[in-house]
């Protein structure tokens, strides 16, 4: 017992009360860059006001459309279209991901659903069979590119009544960035994952699951639709319910990290006031953004920053920022691509990789998937710049 608490002091660095300290001075130091600006009561009841905006007329927005887009999945799910969208995807999978054809419906399941869809598909033995053991890590990459799909291109679409119908083609070509992002992502993952394993060796073979439910058993007719739809809706509540804390904490600050004071330059604590940070970063850095992605306003940054730990909360910005009359067709395109293809990626891709076994290897997996998510919004604006000149929108 002694030699083993001995050897837990050795490895100590620092007293345990270095920890706490450290934390409080960098905590408050955050908060120090609103508080000094904006004024300690003004600071938070912004925070308070802003989480509570975003609450009410964006969230529960954002719920409706995956409740819906959650009911569509599981009824294309329960009749066989998305076996079907498989069979149909599985001989572009090879060429364009290097991944085998059954990881087309890990890519259709994800892009119905969220990220860590496809880890139930990882863990089955009768998925996991057609793998090699260096793409089983690459899944995390592949599933997370095509997360929240279906939402975040519903979502861009409603967008219509207020940016016309030349969403429908911006959305289109978010989407087809997207792809190229998951394949910059993938294939630079699979690199990485070849040295580790070489190609010859199998995945390594997860316990049996429970068996699926007989056919037999299923309900029939309209009851089966209405069942699927029920389903699909109540999985759509608890994707709802999950992005709140990611978009009331993290959307709050972005939106207090990219709006100004108020026009007489009074801070009042009302909601979407802030000290303006993120514009100015823009302004620094202007000469590498219009190129690469077209925004066309600095504000714009705040949206790849968002979507990095929550695609929901990214959703919540963009729609305020429509309404404010900051956002073009262009930055449609490019925040569909990004938001798609981050989707929130710092916040899951611990948890995935940790899932599939391969915790050692999440920093390249982040690493990757970083630069896949810039391919995909380059992609995506000129994609669209493209486009615009074909068919003159």
């Amino acid at each position: 017992m002694k030699s083993e608490t001995t050897t837990v002091r050795k490895t100590q660095k620092w007293p345990w009360f270095v920890t706490p300290i450290v934390f409080l001075i960098v905590f408050l130091l955050f908060f120090a860059v609103f508080v000094i600006p904006m004024g300690i009561g003004q600071a938070i009841n912004t925070l308070m006001n802003t989480a509570y905006h975003i609450l009410m007329n964006t969230v529960f927005y954002i719920m409706a459309i995956a409740v819906i887009a959650g009911a569509i999945s599981e009824l294309l799910s329960e009749f066989g279209v998305v076996r079907l969208i498989n069979v149909l995807l599985s001989p572009l999978m090879r060429p364009l991901f290097g991944m085998p054809g059954a990881s087309a419906l890990g890519v259709v399941t994800t892009y119905l659903s969220d990220n860590p869809a496809i880890l139930t598909l990882a863990n089955d033995h009768k998925f996991r069979r057609y793998f090699k053991a260096y793409q089983v890590p690459a899944l995390t990459n592949l599933g997370t590119a095509f997360g929240m799909g279906l939402i975040v291109t519903s979502s861009m679409l409603a967008l219509s009544t207020k940016l016309g119908s030349g969403v429908a083609w911006a959305a289109l070509c978010g989407n087809l960035g997207t792809v190229v992002g998951a394949m910059v992502s993938t294939r630079l993952m699979l690199f990485f994952m070849k040295k580790v394993y070489g190609t010859e060796a199998e995945a390594p073979i997860p316990q049996q699951q429970a068996e699926e439910r007989p056919e037999s058993e299923k309900p029939r007719g309209f009851l089966r639709v209405l069942n699927a739809l029920m389903e699909g809706g109540k999985k759509g509540v608890d994707l709802g319910l999950a992005i709140i804390p990611g978009v009331l904490v993290i959307c709050s600050l972005v939106m207090m990290l990219t709006y100004g004071p108020p026009a007489d330059g009074v801070y009042t604590g009302a909601a979407r006031e802030g000290i303006a940070l993120l514009p100015k970063i823009a302004d620094r850095i202007g000469f590498l953004l219009k190129p690469l992605f077209g925004f066309s306003s600095n504000e714009a940054l705040a949206i790849p920053v968002t979507a990095l730990g929550s695609a929901g909360a990214a959703l919540s910005l963009i729609t305020q920022f429509v309404a404010d009359g900051n956002v073009s067709l262009n930055d449609i395109a490019v925040f569909t691509a990004i938001c798609m293809c981050w989707s929130g990626y710092l916040s899951t891709h611990v948890s995935m990789m940790d899932a599939l076994k391969c915790n050692r290897f999440t920093g390249k997996a982040i690493l990757c998937h970083t630069i896949g998510g810039i391919a995909a919004g380059v992609a995506a604006h000129w994609l669209f710049v493209l486009i615009s000149m074909l068919v003159g929108i």
